[in-house]
């Protein structure tokens, strides 16, 4: 009989143990999945910029990225989102790309998500808001995003740059083609002489190696991208779980390269899992500052 009494107090602790990891693995699916990825942070970040004309001193973009309007990000998180910019007021919003998702088959239900994010999108209040291409977008059907995009007031500039102005004075804001799913040609998004600051669209961060070599790479003051979610769920210990390709190089925020400035934002969607962890989604404002 003294073996059984002493047997019991360990198989007890395994119970208990087991049952607590258990609890405690649930808990954290239900943070990740319901709590953890609406929690929009909104990050303000100065950009100061060589030779910025005076009118642009405090000029302010907002930037979103990988909405992926789907099964994982719902209309009402988008609707927020809108609502949270329109508060903060930009002068300028940007958009970078991935704005459905490869695969998914919610466009079976009804209006197809494409159609439905622009719309929610096309409540912006700021008069200036321009978007790119994302590889899910390309994948899923580029033609039928950029119609709903662009129906609804929200320009997607596809290898394009265009002059924003204030005052007499100007920058020129680029957009290439996805460079993962799709043809960019920094010839035709980079002017050749743009005599004033340029900033550059690119969904996959990775790619600013390339822009680094090219020719026209030392007229981009900034490049703004996505695509990575910052890596969606990070680890206390060992970081991102899983990274895109052309994403694993520059995973989330600011880095300087030279001459050129790259931020990437980690996105307000999600892909794979309805799950973030220590990655929350992001709405950048940027105020641009002279250098």
């Amino acid at each position: 009989m003294s073996g059984f009494f002493r047997d019991q107090p360990s198989r007890f602790s395994r119970r208990k143990f087991l049952i607590g990891s258990g609890v405690a693995a649930a808990g954290l699916t239900l943070y990740s999945g319901a709590i953890a990825r609406h929690q929009l942070e909104v990050v303000d970040f100065p950009i100061h910029i060589a030779d910025l004309p005076d009118a642009f001193r405090g000029y302010r973009i907002a930037q979103i990225s990988d909405i992926h309007l789907d099964e994982f990000t719902e209309p009402f998180f988008v609707e927020h989102i809108v609502h949270k910019i329109n508060a903060l007021a930009p002068d300028l919003v940007l958009i970078t790309g991935d704005f459905v998702t490869r695969g998914s088959l919610n466009f079976i239900l009804g209006e197809h998500p494409a159609h439905r994010c622009a719309e929610i999108l096309s409540a912006l209040a700021c008069p200036l808001r321009y978007a790119i291409l994302g590889n899910h977008d390309v994948a899923v059907n580029a033609p039928l995003v950029i119609d709903a995009l662009s129906t609804r007031g929200i320009p997607v500039l596809i290898n394009q740059h265009i002059p924003i102005e204030r005052n007499g004075d100007r920058f020129w804001l680029c957009g290439i083609d996805d460079a993962a799913a799709s043809h960019p040609d920094l010839n035709l998004a980079i002017p050749d002489k743009p005599n004033a600051p340029v900033i550059l669209m690119a969904h996959e961060p990775d790619y600013v190696e390339a822009v680094l070599q090219h020719p026209r790479g030392p007229l981009v003051d900034l490049m703004l991208s996505g695509h990575t979610h910052g890596g969606q769920v990070r680890l206390p210990i060992g970081g991102a779980l899983v990274l895109p390709p052309m994403g694993q190089k520059f995973i989330e925020g600011y880095f300087r390269l030279d001459h050129l400035q790259l931020y990437v934002n980690r996105g307000v969607g999600t892909v794979g899992l309805p799950f973030r962890l220590n990655c929350p989604p992001e709405l950048t404002m940027f105020t641009l500052q002279p250098a």
